[in-house]
């Protein structure tokens, strides 16, 4: 059974960098497509970025894009999301999440069937 643990989080000021991993266990990540989901505090989880498992065709959410990479190193079982020019609002605590099945990124969230525990970023102002 896929098992999916975060870690990179942290306190970061506004402007900063900050990497975040998924690392698997239990499975392959490749035959996954992982996304990159964030929650804020009184807000709904939201999606933030997905690689696909059999293209490698990433997309991101308007907030990210320009700002956030996804990458995949398939030999080490871990996905990556690269957060630069972080912002306040970009404040949450960010879930790696997996979906089989599809050949591309699923559009619900409910079709991730895999989670990580979660990762805090807090970006100061």
């Amino acid at each position: 059974q896929l098992q999916l643990v975060e870690s990179g989080g942290g306190l970061v000021q506004a402007g900063g960098s900050l990497r975040l991993s998924c690392a698997a266990s239990g499975s392959t990540l490749a035959y996954y497509n992982i996304g990159w989901f964030r929650q804020a505090p009184g807000k709904e989880r939201e999606g933030v970025s997905c690689i696909s498992s059999s293209t490698g065709r990433t997309n991101y959410a308007d907030s990210v894009e320009g700002r956030f990479t996804i990458s995949r190193d398939s030999a080490k079982n871990m996905v990556y999301l690269q957060m630069n020019s972080l912002k306040p609002e970009d404040t949450a605590v960010y879930y790696c999440a997996a979906a089989i099945g599809f050949r591309y990124c699923p559009g619900s969230i409910r079709d991730f069937g895999s989670w990580g525990q979660g990762t805090q970023v807090t970006v100061s102002s």
